[in-house]
């Protein structure tokens, strides 16, 4: 947990041995406030290989409650394949750029 929006991350390691699972490449905010949105590029830790996977995106939501963000729930896009997909539709939704 994090006072401020700036100490949030996706940062991971697993305390039992120590290993970064997730390491965050690039963050950004969509959205502050109460609920705080924001969308983090990532690598997972290969439990076989021992290396770090190709990127993916995972978008995050945080209550600030008591003073400090809790995570409530997260969603990865796993791959550029699927990444993809979601722009085309999303964009085929919203074809007007919002000012």
């Amino acid at each position: 947990m994090s006072e401020t929006i700036e100490g949030l991350s996706a940062n991971w390691t697993d305390e039992r041995d120590g290993k970064q699972k997730i390491k965050e490449l690039e963050k950004e905010v969509l959205t502050r406030g109460a609920w705080t949105t924001i969308m983090y590029l990532i690598q997972e830790l290969d439990s076989k290989t021992d290396e770090f996977g190709a990127p993916k995106v995972r978008i995050q939501r945080y209550q600030k409650k008591g003073g400090s963000y809790s995570p409530r729930s997260k969603f990865t896009i796993t791959n550029a394949k699927q990444a993809y997909q979601m722009m085309e539709i999303i964009q085929k939704w919203f074809p007007d750029r919002p000012e």
